[in-house]
């Protein structure tokens, strides 16, 4: 299970920030996108074992996910996949391989005490 890995360096970089901060972390804020090859179930539960005895006990995550969004070359826009089983667009049907949102992984917030 990669998600434990993934937890234990997102509260590593949350605890090094609260040091640098001398402040308490509440919860930490991810971006998550489709195509990143995490399961958020498994990422929320491995945070939970990732925080223990350590100074994010208690913190929350908070994820964000995000669709996959392609631009299409025959209509010329960026276009949102239902699928990520399926690179077409979904109103021309024209295959897609410019992937412009949906990979993200990426911690963008932290909630902390002021």
């Amino acid at each position: 299970m990669h998600e434990l890995s993934i937890a234990m360096s997102i509260v590593e970089m949350a605890e090094e920030e609260s040091a640098q901060r001398d402040t308490r972390v509440n919860a930490v804020h991810l971006k998550l996108g489709k195509l990143a090859g995490v399961v958020k179930a498994a990422l929320l539960s491995s945070y939970e074992l990732a925080c223990e005895g350590t100074e994010l006990e208690g913190s929350r995550l908070i994820i964000e996910e995000l669709p996959i969004i392609v631009y299409c070359p025959a209509c010329l826009v960026p276009r949102t996949l239902d699928s990520a089983q399926l690179f077409v667009c979904p109103q021309c049907k024209h295959p897609v391989s410019e992937v412009l949102q949906g990979r993200e992984l990426e911690v963008f917030a932290l909630e902390i005490d002021q």
